[in-house]
């Protein structure tokens, strides 16, 4: 099983607001690499429900990269790779707008329309619900819910038990 395993946070209820990613690399079924980074999201501006959700706060990001300056970071993580995310219509769709913001092109990646979802996976196999915490929590898989590589390192361990 080779794939790369990514989550999002973003700052306000847009999908372009991207403020922090977790990337895991996964060879023949182990984690070979991780990645985390905070992201500055257009003019550092945050809604209040999502720094209540993740926990990020303009102070953080006030000096970090924008993301088309992290962009070739994530590129050569993510290049023909396939792509798993919990909810991966949401990861999805933050890449896809964030990339339209900034003037970058998703196609690019060489990515799949649909990437793999390991919440689909596991709401098929019954889990009720099928969000992360608990899919986590039930595989005993550690997870700091909401922090992008917790996340990432999480979707990817369910991905390599399903």
């Amino acid at each position: 099983m080779t794939f790369t395993a990514i989550d999002f946070e973003t700052a306000t209820g847009h999908f372009h607001s991207a403020c922090a990613v977790g990337i895991v690399t996964v060879e023949n079924g182990i984690i070979v690499e991780e990645y985390y980074t905070l992201i500055q999201p257009p003019n550092n501006e945050y809604s209040y429900h999502n720094i209540m959700v993740h926990g990020i706060k303009p102070i953080q990001t006030l000096n970090e990269k924008t993301f088309d300056d992290l962009f070739p970071e994530i590129q050569k993580r993510l290049f023909g790779k396939t792509i798993v995310a919990h909810n991966e219509q949401f990861d999805r769709n933050v890449l896809l707008k964030t990339m339209q913001y900034y003037g970058l092109y998703y196609d690019e990646f060489e990515l799949a329309d649909r990437w793999e979802c390991t919440c689909r996976i596991y709401r098929a196999k019954g889990y009720k619900p099928a969000n992360l915490k608990y899919c986590s929590e039930r595989n005993n898989i550690a997870l700091n819910h909401h922090e992008a590589l917790s996340d990432a390192r999480a979707c990817a361990k369910l991905y390599l038990l399903k």
